[in-house]
């Protein structure tokens, strides 16, 4: 339009009339095609450039969803794969997830021989499922590296993604970026399984083991291969106070207690926390050790010891998981406060045993061999002018001698151990009640009915009580015969029936048994503190009958 305007005022102020026809024809013959062409093909290459914009933004447009797709899937993946309880319960959410995050049609995972096989559609329900890749598949390799929790350790694995199509080199590098997290995710359900077994492990120890030495072999053994340690040792407080060796072992060659404790020990000791030592300090620890590491036990009362770790790598616990470390730690302190309470308690059990052997030697078999040897002394006197007393005072002596070596044979029939663990509560009766018998010269009568099941503490009562039942017979009753019966139930009962000369439960109730130590009061006092009930039936010359209950386990 502006052309056409200066073209018509410039036509009228500079030509006449005859050539302005002319220009006229000229110009819009010629010249106004022309500009229309231009304008025209301006026009459409503003709309060309506007539409070709158009659809890079709606690929741009694609190209964003699909990624924020993608990272959703790879969002939601991690998610499932960290709330995965188990390596299987990973590699399904891992399978699922790569499936999802990168399109594929299947996945397969498989890691150190734990295979599993996830073949999920990549549809938007994602609910079909394929048997198996067909052969015009794309497959693609993704390694899974669970990284090394210690030297030696850690699995390799792989992912196998598959594909209609060739994937893209995006598709590849997610599918790689996927197989590292994975991977991760791997290690992490891997070490909290190792350290639920290793926990596991030491708390078997805890409950199995009560020989110290042996109990701190299997806890810092369990330690040590948890961390890829080669050495170890053990130093546990004594009665005063101060850290002893107890045990050690660098490599394969236990070493002997004794020797000064290493400064590094005692600076663990100190701190009450875990410290990892200098070189020097650990060349000092432990031999060819090159780093340590020391964990505290500390129980209630105070230190009860220092463990320390050795490698022979430098700087191999640098990074550790200590707190898993020192919980590890705590509970070898509750090890080797049972074993100790163990020990004691038997120390004091083998000493009232032994007092109480001591009492019974002295008040029956030694007074009686004194007895017999003033006789033989008498005897001897009256070789020469009584040759008839002295025959019968050598019989009281022999028949005297009889006696007391029955009651050594008693005796020791009492102080025999019991194996209830290796043969059970039955098959032990059994076999007492049978010795019992054999050694005592009588009847000795077993009946079991119905099904007995006892805890293992109240096995040991009931055993108990028949022991010293038995024993009160052989040594009191004057009995020919003795039945015992073993009655299943709601509630276990025993019953042991003697056919001896009695006595008055009232006078004797307090005394205590010379085989066992238990007097009728110790052991009525043992069952009811079981939640069972002791009765006790006698009267002179008409034997004994002793019942004895416990409730079913």
């Amino acid at each position: 339009m502006l052309v056409v305007v200066a073209y018509e005022w410039l036509a009228r102020r500079l030509g006449d009339q005859g050539s302005e026809i002319t220009a006229h024809l000229l110009f819009y013959g010629l010249a106004g095609p022309l500009a229309t062409y231009f304008t025209l093909r301006w026009i459409t290459e503003g709309e060309r450039t506007r539409l070709k914009a158009e659809q890079e933004l709606r690929r741009l447009y694609v190209q964003l969803s699909t990624q924020n797709e993608r990272l959703g899937a790879v969002q939601t993946l991690m998610r499932e794969v960290a709330d995965a309880p188990d390596l299987e319960a990973v590699l399904q959410a891992a399978a699922q997830g790569a499936v999802r995050a990168t399109g594929a049609t299947h996945a397969r995972l498989s890691l150190a021989g734990l295979e599993l096989n996830s073949q999920v559609s990549g549809t938007a329900r994602g609910s079909t499922l394929l048997e198996s890749p067909s052969a015009d598949l794309r497959e693609l390799r993704v390694p899974l590296s669970t990284g090394p929790l210690h030297v030696g350790q850690g699995r390799q694995g792989e992912m196998k993604l598959y594909f209609d199509a060739p994937p893209t080199p995006e598709t590849e590098e997610l599918a790689q970026a996927i197989g590292a997290e994975v991977g991760s995710a791997l290690a992490s359900a891997q070490q909290r399984s190792r350290d639920l077994i290793t926990l596991y492990e030491v708390d078997q120890s805890i409950r199995a083991e009560r020989n110290m030495r042996r109990l701190l072999a299997r806890v810092t053994g369990n330690m040590a291969e948890r961390v890829g340690a080669q050495s170890r040792a053990a130093y546990l407080t004594d009665a005063d106070g101060r850290l002893r060796l107890e045990y050690a072992r660098e490599g394969d060659v236990d070493v002997k207690r004794g020797g000064t404790v290493p400064a590094f020990a005692e600076r663990v000791a100190q701190a009450g926390v875990p410290l990892i030592a200098s070189p020097q300090e650990a060349a000092g620890v432990l031999h060819g050790s090159q780093s340590a590491l020391g964990l505290p036990m500390r129980g209630e009362d105070g230190l009860v010891g220092v463990i320390v770790l050795g490698s022979a790598r430098e700087g191999a616990f640098t990074g550790m998981r200590v707190p898993l470390l020192a919980l590890l730690a705590s509970q070898a302190t509750l090890a080797v406060r049972n074993a100790r309470a163990y020990l004691h308690s038997e120390e004091v059990a083998i000493g009232e045993e032994r007092s109480r052997i001591a009492r019974e030697i002295h008040d029956g078999v030694a007074q009686s061999l004194a007895v017999c040897a003033i006789r033989l002394d008498i005897v001897e006197r009256q070789i020469g002018s009584d040759p008839e007393k002295a025959a019968e005072g050598v019989r009281a002596a022999a028949s005297l001698l009889r006696e007391q070596i029955r009651e050594v044979r008693r005796s020791i029939f009492a102080l025999r151990p019991i194996d209830l663990e290796r043969y059970g509560l039955l098959e032990t009766v059994r076999r007492y009640v049978q010795d019992f018998g054999e050694q005592n010269n009588l009847k000795a009568r077993l009946s079991i009915e119905g099904d007995v099941t006892l805890a293992p503490g109240d096995e040991a009562v009931m055993f108990r009580i028949l022991q010293e039942s038995l024993n009160n017979v052989a040594k009191h009753a004057r009995a020919s015969s003795v039945d015992v019966t073993v009655q299943g139930g709601n509630r276990v009962k025993l019953c042991v029936q003697d056919d001896g000369q009695g006595f008055d439960p009232q006078q004797v109730s307090g005394r205590v048994s010379s085989a066992g130590g238990l007097g009728l009061i110790q052991m009525k006092e043992r069952v009811e503190s079981r939640g069972g009930t002791y009765k006790v039936s006698s009267a002179p010359h008409q034997g004994t009958r002793i019942e004895a209950q416990l409730p079913q386990g």
